[in-house]
């Protein structure tokens, strides 16, 4: 059983939809501070569509257990689409991924419902450091699918800021084991670079150790991580 319920602040159910396979629905109400979506499902260590707001699109996530999506405002909605999360009219789905979309070579790495307070949804991405604190370089800008990179700020130019900090390191932890053999960086103000590697089972990724090219920018940032392969 799948199950998408909308909470306020206080922990009180507005809103509750259930289903076996697939849950899609339209939730008509203006969104307030505090305000969250609970995704739960019967069955642990699930994999999922997910989609909670029509604006973020939707991803394939893999559920640990209930997750809850808090709904950003102010200076925490700057990293996404102005249009997201807005009005009273708002389209949340849920279905389960079938076998075959499982299996299929892709973007692991890519999680459009990433919150960096997520612990039972993967992938999740953390780091030791997010410039100032601010959402506009929080450490799930670099999975959310927008690879614009020609600026920096406020969406679509959202970016990891490591604040000149020397061993600024990010992790991209997928929750269970996969198997990559391919890495496609996007950095601010350049091309990607991607890498081929040697094809390896790995439950997560790291990049540290990162050593400062010879530019006078002071202020790198990276804009997205890919990663690509086949759940096992």
């Amino acid at each position: 059983m799948l199950k998408v319920t909308i909470k306020n602040a206080e922990g009180q159910e507005i809103l509750s939809k259930e289903g076996e396979q697939e849950i899609a629905f339209l939730y008509e109400r203006t969104y307030e501070e505090g305000d969250r979506i609970v995704v739960e499902s019967s069955e642990k260590n699930c994999f999922l569509w997910l989609q909670v707001d029509e604006v973020l699109g939707r991803s394939m996530i893999y559920l640990k257990d209930a997750m809850e999506y808090i709904i950003p405002f102010g200076e925490k909605r700057l990293n996404k689409s102005p249009k997201a999360f807005c009005g009273s009219e708002h389209f949340i789905w849920l279905k389960r991924a079938k076998e075959f979309e499982r299996k299929t070579y892709r973007n692991l790495a890519l999680n459009v419902n990433d919150q960096s307070c997520s612990t039972t949804c993967y992938p999740h991405v953390s780091a030791n450091v997010e410039t100032r604190g601010e959402a506009v370089f929080a450490a799930v800008n670099v999975v959310d699918g927008v690879t614009a990179n020609q600026g920096h700020w406020k969406w679509p130019f959202q970016s990891w800021g490591i604040n000149r900090r020397e061993d600024a390191a990010i992790k991209i932890d997928f929750g269970r084991e996969v198997e990559i053999d391919r890495i496609i960086l996007y950095t601010r103000a350049d091309f990607p670079h991607e890498f081929m590697i040697e094809k390896r089972k790995v439950s997560w990724i790291e990049l540290c150790d990162l050593i400062k090219a010879d530019d006078p920018s002071p202020f790198p940032a990276l804009t997205q991580i890919e990663v690509y392969g086949n759940d096992l």
